[in-house]
């Protein structure tokens, strides 16, 4: 009997003394699984480790700003496009991220195949911008904006740049057409 309690509490102690792995695809307002914001370009190796790492490299652009960063999985799918606060500086951090994979995800559920309404349902809409092509949806509190096409808003606010979007203006089920965090 002693003997059983003695492997229990053994047993225990190990399943409570484990730290809980980080989540890869959890993204929070410092981090994007195992990214975080104080992360330099040339750290990014280790910290995608096992996946693959594709520096666009200027050949011949002469106005060209920004080096972005893609980063693959093992079996070639794109996770992010990132871009250094600093361009063309190894010791810089990541200023912006796109999150191109759908297993990434917010601890509320919020990832690029999400709709407005879910957005909505759990977050705090910090401002909506009206561009050209999309409206512009800013989360403040994960230093995040999203992007919905015009072509899922009304008609009446297509074509038009000046009029200021509501978010009662746009469709429950519009879908993100493009996730970013930014940290710069």
């Amino acid at each position: 009997m002693r003997k059983s309690l003695l492997i229990l509490a053994l047993t225990s102690s190990l399943f409570l003394s484990c730290e809980k792995e980080p989540d890869p695809f959890l993204i929070s307002q410092n981090s994007i699984g195992l990214l975080t914001r104080d992360v330099k370009i040339t750290e990014l190796d280790s910290v995608f480790a096992e996946d693959s790492i594709v520096k666009q490299v200027s050949d011949g652009e002469l106005y060209r700003k920004s080096n972005e960063i893609e980063i693959y999985d093992r079996s070639g799918k794109k996770l992010l496009l990132l871009e250094p606060v600093q361009a063309f500086d190894s010791t810089s951090t990541i200023g912006f991220i796109q999150v191109l994979d759908p297993r990434f995800k917010t601890a509320k559920g919020l990832g690029t195949e999400s709709t407005f309404k879910d957005i909505v349902e759990n977050y705090n809409i910090s401002r909506i911008e009206n561009t050209l092509s999309a409206a512009v949806i800013f989360i403040d509190d994960l230093n995040m904006y999203v992007t919905i096409d015009k072509k899922n808003l009304p008609v009446e606010l297509r074509y038009d740049t000046q009029t200021r979007i509501q978010a009662s203006q746009i469709p429950d089920n519009a879908p993100i057409k493009y996730f970013m965090i930014a940290w710069d």
